[in-house]
């Protein structure tokens, strides 16, 4: 008897336990055209990725209006110095520190489908479900707290202890392999993996990473069971105390995948 894996069919559910520039540049270059000097004129071939490089007129033509007791002015405005519009200048907020220190991990925000079409969706919902939980020992405070978070969601999502399986294993490498055994048994409506990878002074944290994703995915593409990515790749260990809730994400994640692939099969069958 061959044990070569096949392909599941949809109509056997697993797990079931049932069955351009802005307004401040253009302000300097009007102030630089109108002191005739050409230092106090910005150059507009200065700019960065669509945003000015500088947004601070250079000081020389202010030093030589403030010596002749003379005012620069900007037609249409009362008479400004070249001084103050250096210091206003430099005081601008520039748009290019916003849009770099505006930077998060996601966009805000909730997909909205238009009306009239057919939407087909699932719910984190636990109930008569079972759920296979790999989680790596290595670096185990960390992985001890995501164990714990996704522990806790399947007991609010209604998964009874009893339907829960947690295999333990070595590392973030191993979990690949162990998630493909456990979807493989059928017996599973989603499986979680729960690891932690940290950076450090060699190409490691690199490989391991990148094989625990692609291996994760892999193992679900393969068997058609959801398996939900909970493993985080840090650059410092401190950055894993705001993240075990990732544990519980990874939880819901996983519970919604199974309940939509439910519907799908159930919708297909009518």
């Amino acid at each position: 008897m061959s044990d070569r894996y096949e392909t599941p069919s949809w109509d056997d559910e697993p797990g079931d336990l049932t069955g351009g520039r802005d307004a401040a540049g253009a302000a300097d270059e009007a102030a630089g055209s109108a002191s005739g000097d050409p230092d106090l004129e910005a150059s507009s071939e200065n700019v960065l990725d669509g945003w000015p490089a500088a947004d601070v007129v250079t000081t020389a033509g202010a030093d030589a209006s403030q010596d002749a007791g003379t005012d620069s002015e900007a037609p249409g405005d009362e008479p400004v110095s070249a001084a103050t519009t250096v210091q206003e200048s430099a005081a601008a907020p520039s748009p290019l520190a916003d849009h770099v220190s505006g930077s998060t991990e996601h966009a805000p925000g909730e997909l909205t489908v238009p009306p009239g079409y057919s939407v087909l969706e699932g719910v984190p919902a636990g109930e008569r479900r079972a759920v296979g939980v790999v989680v790596a020992r290595f670096n185990g405070d960390v992985t001890t707290g995501l164990l714990e978070s996704a522990l806790a969601e399947l007991d609010a999502c209604g998964v009874p202890r009893d339907s829960v399986t947690v295999m333990p294993v070595p590392g973030a490498f191993e979990l690949p392999l162990a998630a493909m055994a456990l979807a493989k048994t059928r017996r599973f409506a989603c499986i979680v993996a729960l690891g932690c990878v940290i950076r450090g002074d060699t190409p490691h944290f690199d490989y391991v990473s990148s094989e625990a994703a692609s291996g994760l995915q892999l193992a679900a593409i393969e068997t058609g069971v959801p398996v939900a990515f909970g493993v985080l790749t840090l650059d410092r260990a401190d950055q894993a105390e705001s993240r075990v809730e990732k544990g519980a994400e990874a939880v819901r994640t996983g519970l919604e995948m199974a309940d939509v692939f439910a519907n799908l099969r159930a919708a297909a069958a009518r």
